[in-house]
């Protein structure tokens, strides 16, 4: 079964999508024709991390998008702005934004020295926060426009239970801020016609940030792609009545007809797979 929807002359903005599933959800869009500003630190070629924001722009426009690499660290505010207006200088605007960038690092409480603390709150919330606050008078224009825009944010369902938070209680409020800004800016901004949603993985996900954690079997994941088509489908429904939403990535494709997963397997026939935090 194939997701229907069309992307065609979209202009997303996406943080951290120099790879993974960043890079995932723009390759889908990018089959469209959709025009993708790749906001990410990588500029140079890292041995442990491989992607740049050029390859990425490669791959986008080698998949029928238009690209624009924008180094950009989302920790600087000057940085954000500067990236989002060199995107409406370039495509004339931003109908879609996709925060996908973020830092993890799953330490108890006595194991997470201040920097990786501060490293975790300044990507995950502080830079969700400001990359959607430049980027919404631009979203609103898109509403103005019957342009259909959202923010789609990779982010968990909220939960106060405290398994969660136990084992790396750091990593978990980073995250969960990221969610919140979701809850809020959902209805913030509902009368706008903005969407804003969240978007997880049941499983975890095989990329190169999950292969560089110790004891992660990459084999009981799935790929990024499976992201990628939930991120399709969220985007193509109308903002004016998909807001608010914690999404989880098999029950979009179950909504739309598809529940053979199996394409996303990383190994074939896998049956047991990693499940993503986050999720009863």
């Amino acid at each position: 079964m194939t997701i229907s929807g069309d992307l065609k002359g979209k202009r997303i903005f996406i943080t951290g999508g120099s790879r993974g599933i960043g890079l995932a959800i723009a390759l889908r869009a990018a089959a469209d024709g959709a025009s993708v500003a790749i906001a990410a630190k990588t500029a140079d070629p890292n041995p442990k991390l491989p992607g740049t924001i050029f390859t990425a722009a490669a791959e986008i426009e080698a998949a029928g998008g238009v690209a624009l690499p924008i180094q950009c660290d989302i920790r600087d505010e000057a940085q954000i702005a500067a990236a989002i207006e060199k995107t409406v200088a370039e495509f004339g605007g931003i109908d879609i934004l996709i925060n996908n960038a973020s830092a993890i690092n799953l330490t108890p409480t006595l194991a997470t020295p201040a920097k990786r603390f501060d490293l975790m709150f300044d990507v995950n919330v502080r830079g969700t926060f400001l990359t959607s606050q430049a980027t919404i008078p631009y979203l609103k224009e898109s509403a103005a426009a019957g342009r259909n825009p959202h923010i789609l944010t990779l982010s968990p369902p909220l939960s106060m239970k405290s398994k969660w938070f136990k084992n790396h209680v750091a990593y978990t409020m980073a995250k969960y801020g990221m969610s919140m800004c979701v809850l809020g800016m959902a209805d913030e901004f509902k009368r706008d016609g903005i969407a804003v949603n969240g978007l997880w993985p049941r499983t975890a996900i095989d990329t190169a940030a999950l292969a560089m954690i110790p004891g992660i079997d990459t084999a009981a994941c799935r790929t990024p792609e499976i992201l990628a088509d939930a991120a399709y489908v969220i985007l193509n429904r109308d903002s004016k009545e998909h807001s608010g939403n914690f999404y989880v990535d098999d029950e979009v494709l179950a909504s739309v007809g598809i529940t053979d997963l199996e394409k996303y397997s990383v190994v074939p026939g896998t049956k047991d797979f990693l499940l993503d935090f986050f999720l009863d």
